[in-house]
């Protein structure tokens, strides 16, 4: 495979994939009073999204374990596209949501495949470079996408957002032609797994956007099932070896505090240039770009560097950074506009290192047959956790109307504070754990 062509096609498919989550956010309030609906069926066009996506992103990792990349890729992008030809004429509530529902069934595709195509066709040399272009086009969507959202928005209308979508039925046949072709394998497919782990994750994140006890109970329940799904079959979707390796689980907990940074930041930064600075959609998204431009200028050089110097050195100064920003908006928010447009600029490149060097690492722990499985759930349990920040940063500010804006902003950011500081410790016992695994494998040689 040629992944200096493969690569960036693919980063620009998951580039219009991931721009897809964020681009309906400022067309919320266009949609509200075009389909004359609540906000809270509203804020379904997008927690619908978020939520197919994150779970079909595992099921096609897990698939690719034992299904060729080519078939589901096919199956993905057709589902995206057609889905998106549909949006484009949805014209009640219903239909919009329905479309919304279909295209998340496919977009995970993008991602679930594109951190097991990198770890399982590119040499570990070069492998670093390749997740960092994965990363920095994600960061650059979810940037850009605001901007591309308001333009289509203001000129064309809401419906004209799918269209960006459709472009994916144009980038299907190059990389048909492109990717390797792969031997099929007998598998049996644990479909009571596969539901198990929707059923776990969308009432876990329902228990907590809704505040519900009922769906708390529901979402204990069904970890209960499958713990003993687990222990009692075989081949099951979730692997249990990977819930044992405590390297592993470091690396998942990691991921998850670093996108409840990510979004959680990008949920806030929005509000408070709205809220505090009365900025319009428009300049908004501008405000934002600049971090995700130079993101994804950095790439190249930021991939080279983790290869050269190795996954902990950036993953050190990617948190110490993030949490840096943090600390800065909690401190300096009300200032200016440009506190938040400087801090992003630190903030996108920091994230997008980060998280190449996270998966690159995380690639490099797992034996080979484990790839697909293991980076399915990492990012499912990353998408989890960008979800449930973004609910849980709108519960804290509503539960402070009492309190000033300002106030209220930098008492989240406060909170999240807290996440960076958690996640470095965390990794700082990963950097232990893993000196301490070499100096022991370097007596054993002895």
């Amino acid at each position: 495979m040629n992944d200096k062509i493969v690569m960036p096609v693919w980063t620009i498919g998951l580039f219009i994939v991931v721009m897809n989550t964020t681009m309906f956010n400022v067309s919320i309030p266009s949609i509200i009073q075009d389909l004359n609906i609540t906000a809270d069926l509203g804020s379904w066009v997008i927690s619908s999204y978020s939520i197919g996506y994150a779970l079909s992103t595992v099921i096609y990792s897990r698939l690719s374990d034992v299904v060729q990349i080519r078939k589901l890729l096919t199956a993905g992008l057709i589902v995206l596209g057609l889905s998106s030809v549909f949006g484009l004429f949805a014209r009640e509530f219903h239909t919009l949501l329905a479309a919304r529902i279909l295209q998340s069934a496919g977009a995970g595709v993008m991602a679930g495949l594109g951190l097991v195509l990198a770890s399982r066709y590119i040499p570990i040399e070069r492998r670093g470079s390749a997740i960092a272009m994965i990363s920095a086009g994600s960061a650059m969507a979810f940037g850009l996408g605001p901007i591309v959202g308001g333009i289509i928005s203001e000129y064309w209308g809401w419906n004209g957002l799918f269209a960006i979508t459709c472009l994916v039925l144009v980038i299907l046949p190059v990389l048909l032609r492109l990717l390797p072709k792969e031997q099929p394998v007998a598998f049996r497919f644990d479909m009571l797994g596969a539901l198990l782990t929707v059923v776990n994750a969308a009432s876990l994140l329902l228990a907590v956007t809704q505040l519900s006890g009922l769906w708390l109970a529901i979402s204990g329940l069904s970890f209960a099932i499958h713990a003993w799904h687990l222990r009692r079959s075989n081949d099951t979707f979730i692997n249990p070896l990977l819930l044992v390796n405590p390297a592993f689980r470091k690396l998942v907990f990691i991921g998850f505090c670093i996108l409840v940074l990510n979004l959680g930041n990008l949920f806030l930064m929005p509000l408070v240039l709205a809220k505090v600075f009365h900025q319009s959609a428009m300049t908004i998204g501008l405000t934002i770009a600049p971090g995700a431009i130079l993101s994804a200028f950095l790439t190249r050089f930021v991939g080279r560097w983790i290869d050269r110097f190795g996954n902990l050195r950036f993953l050190y100064i990617g948190h110490g950074l993030l949490t840096l920003v943090m600390i800065a908006f909690a401190t300096l928010l009300g200032a200016s506009p440009h506190v938040v447009m400087i801090g992003y600029l630190c903030f996108s490149p920091a994230f997008s290192a980060t998280m190449a060097s996270l998966n690159n690492e995380t690639s490099r722990i797992m034996p080979k047959p484990l790839i697909g499985s293991g980076m399915g759930l990492m990012q499912l349990i990353q998408f989890f956790g960008g979800s449930m920040s973004v609910a849980i940063c709108g519960i804290l500010l509503e539960v402070q109307r009492n309190t000033s804006l300002l106030q209220s902003y930098k008492h989240v950011y406060g909170l999240l504070i807290v996440v960076g500081l958690c996640s470095f410790g965390m990794l700082l016992w990963y950097g232990l754990s893993r000196m301490q695994t070499r100096a022991e494998d370097g007596s054993a040689a002895n």
